[in-house]
């Protein structure tokens, strides 16, 4: 039985919506007694409905000049310089949005040709791998809405992209949570450009990250649509404000002033633990936003979850959301998932293991806040160790290239000096440093990755900011005397730039990586430092703030770095591990997919999120949970690593290739096989051959570089299970 529906629809970006009522009398209704309605999902408010109609390339400043995918300037735009704004200090919301699908996408992806964009991937390449000379925009509505739990600090966005070339007999929507802490675009490049080339409805969400700036300085905040405001100003619109009183906020600027509050560090949501319902909440908000779309008097209800395929798709941070959802999805909601590169939080260390070749291997399953704060003790000293060494000038070689092997050095020493690595010389220190990084789980492939990783300001970035967010610490905690803040080249905290904060909707990533929050040790000797200049307390030389590393990774463990338990009195103290601790407890995964069909790919060399602690852990966990049933492929790829975008750079070029390609394959797969039965892919290792060159200019990329997946892979690329073990073969 159908019920009478009315549709409101106003301007293109006013406040819509779609409600479908109940039936005036049981004949209108077809005899009936029951009724159905379009219901808009528990929490979620309507932002705006936008007509995006560009067909060719243009500025991409308007609703009319813009597309879904590219902002409106299409594959070559997006392969080129970030577009202008007529007045940098005063972007508007269409160029914020342009701009923001400008740098997601290349946030996720090489977009230089000669590592595959335009050829192997991009908007010019169909969906069906033809390259073709077009700019690949794509017309059709977006529609963003906001999900909070009434409490106006969870504000997570969706943006549900219809392409104009929805088929309505032929229905199907792909998921994408954005990757790391990025925005409500971070999934752009990955489940956004597949799907819209399939023709299908993307819901995007930023799974409660996103790019929340909250400057303590002047009061000023990113609004939902990217601008920015004061506080007050933006009111409900305020994508994310620090929990603070005027008063204590006016406080904590006297004693540390030009700090910057981040939304995913300090919004005391702990948003990882809602990542996969976050997920599945975009996915029925994308079936309301059809409803309301294609629905009809005499069918206001034509999409459901039995008739519309839903695909859960995306990278990192974005692959852990949709492995989330699939585990709690107890509607059947979704029907198939494809992560690449997740970042899985183990339930356990125990029942299942891991063997690589033929040898066990010891350290896995560890959660990112443990393994990440542990290497951020050690990564810099394991750079400087002989089987570390880069011979080269290039980003691959960061610690040398900006300087920095004097304050490596003294990280080797400060360990030495504190018992936490042995040794006389720094190569013997730094030797023994890089094997209990391979004790703790990295692997070989990782060895000289320790350097550009570090250097890069992973270890610090993640250190500090997942542990505030586990614990649901404010802005003014200074958790292991960390705090962020724009930083100047010689790592004083200086007041952030005002165009900076005004593009940093499109700028930013929702981490402090420098754009332009970085992350500051309040205790470096002489005064706050940025983390890569810290001179730490007990040691009073640069050592890259070795204090705060142990405080943090403190966090986690539970002890200080002698092994004593931590008190009330220890920094940090028991309290504050304790809350960092039970937060991680409501992250983890169960590893238990239901026998949904799940296509996990992963690139062996990921040094970022390491296989033994991600991909081989959770393949491995999900067998002794599901056995025979279980649905789940593991894609294992040589020569590939946690960031594409990293292959612009020097060093990355030559060794490695993109884990894209290998994103759209198992998206590919997944298509086929619920749409036409065809098998999975056999877990496998797809070996591929490094690009080779000189670093900066990589000899051009082609389609040997990275075969495809075998159909029936060889018998010493197979990757199968040994009693509760994976086997990986080498």
């Amino acid at each position: 039985m159908h019920a009478r529906a009315t549709k409101k629809k106003s301007h293109a970006t006013a406040l819509w919506s779609f409600t479908a009522l109940a039936c005036a009398t049981l004949a209108a209704c077809g005899g009936s007694s029951h009724h159905v309605t379009n219901d808009l999902p528990q929490g979620v408010t309507e932002i705006s409905s936008t007509q995006y109609g560009a067909t060719s390339v243009s500025a991409g400043s308007t609703a009319a000049q813009q597309d879904l995918l590219t902002g409106g300037i299409g594959k070559t735009g997006l392969g080129g310089a970030a577009p202008a704004y007529a007045d940098p200090a005063n972007p508007t919301v269409a160029e914020l949005r342009r701009n923001a699908l400008f740098s997601n996408y290349r946030g996720i992806l090489d977009p230089l040709p000669g590592g595959g964009y335009g050829t192997l991937y991009g908007p010019n390449v169909t969906a069906a791998g033809a390259v073709t000379q077009n700019e690949g925009l794509i017309p059709g509505r977006e529609y963003i809405a906001v999900l909070d739990d009434g409490s106006g600090r969870k504000q997570t966005v969706i943006a549900v992209q219809v392409p104009d070339s929805f088929d309505t007999k032929n229905p199907c929507v792909v998921l994408g949570p954005s990757s790391g802490s990025r925005g409500v675009y971070g999934a752009i490049g990955t489940a956004g450009e597949w799907g819209l080339k399939k023709g299908c409805a993307v819901a995007l969400t930023d799974a409660g990250k996103g790019v929340g700036l909250h400057n303590l300085a002047d009061d000023t905040v990113n609004k939902i649509e990217g601008s920015r405001a004061t506080k007050s100003a933006a009111g409900k619109l305020s994508f994310f404000s620090a929990n603070l009183t005027d008063a204590a906020r006016a406080a904590y600027n006297a004693a540390f002033p030009n700090r910057i509050a981040i939304k995913h560090a300090q919004s005391q949501q702990n948003p990882e633990k809602d990542w996969g319902t976050d997920t599945l909440t975009a996915a029925r908000y994308a079936l309301y936003v059809l409803n309301a779309k294609y629905g009809k008097q005499d069918d206001p209800v034509p999409f459901t979850k039995d008739n519309t395929l839903v695909i859960g798709g995306s990278a990192s941070n974005g692959g852990a959301a949709v492995l989330r959802a699939a585990e709690q999805d107890g509607d059947g909601l979704i029907d198939g998932v494809v992560a690449s590169e997740p970042m899985v939080e183990m339930p356990t260390t125990s029942g299942y293991g891991i063997q690589f070749g033929e040898a066990a291997v010891t350290g896995y399953g560890k959660t990112l806040a443990d393994y990440t704060t542990y290497g951020n003790i050690y990564q810099p000293c394991a750079a400087l160790a002989p089987d570390a060494a880069i011979n080269e000038t290039s980003i691959y070689n960061y610690i040398a290239l900006t300087a920095m092997t004097a304050r490596a050095t003294a990280r080797c020493d400060g360990l030495a000096a504190k018992g936490l690595v042995s040794g006389a010389t720094t190569a013997e220190r730094a030797a023994d440093a890089l094997d209990k990084l391979r004790a703790y789980g990295w692997t070989r492939d990782n060895d000289q990755m320790h350097n550009a990783h570090y250097a890069l300001g992973n270890g610090p970035i993640l250190s500090a900011m997942y542990t505030m967010a586990y614990g649901r610490f404010g802005a003014d905690a200074n958790l292991c005397n960390a705090s962020f803040g724009a930083a100047s080249a010689t790592g004083d905290v200086v007041a952030a730039a005002p165009a900076a904060l005004a593009q940093s909707f499109a700028t930013a990533n929702g981490t402090s990586n420098g754009t332009p929050a970085t992350v500051i040790y309040n205790d470096s000797v002489g005064g706050a430092k940025s983390w890569a200049f810290a001179v730490s307390p007990s040691t009073g030389v640069a050592d890259l703030g070795l204090d705060n590393a142990l405080c943090q990774h403190a966090l986690v463990s539970g002890v200080d770095a002698a092994g004593k338990a931590l008190t009330a009195e220890s920094v940090p103290t028991k309290a504050q591990s304790d809350a960092v601790r039970s937060g991680l407890t409501e992250v983890r995964h169960s590893a238990n997919l239901k026998t949904k069909p799940v296509i996990i790919v992963a690139g062996r060399s990921d040094a970022l999120i390491p296989v033994n602690h991600n991909a081989r852990a959770y393949t491995a966990l999900n067998q002794t949970l599901e056995g025979a049933k279980s649905n789940l492929r593991y894609i294992e790829v040589t020569n590939a690593q946690h960031f594409d975008a990293f292959l612009l750079f020097g060093g990355f070029d030559t060794r490695f290739v993109p884990l894209h390609p290998y994103f759209n394959q198992a998206m590919d797969a997944m298509w086929n096989h619920l749409k036409t039965k065809a098998a999975l892919p056999a877990s496998q290792v797809v070996r591929t051959t490094p690009r080779g060159g000189t670093p900066g200019a990589a000899t051009v990329i082609t389609a040997a570089n990275v075969p495809g997946f075998k159909a029936t892979p060889a018998a010493a690329d197979q990757i199968g299970f040994v009693g509760t073990s994976i086997k990986v073969p080498q």
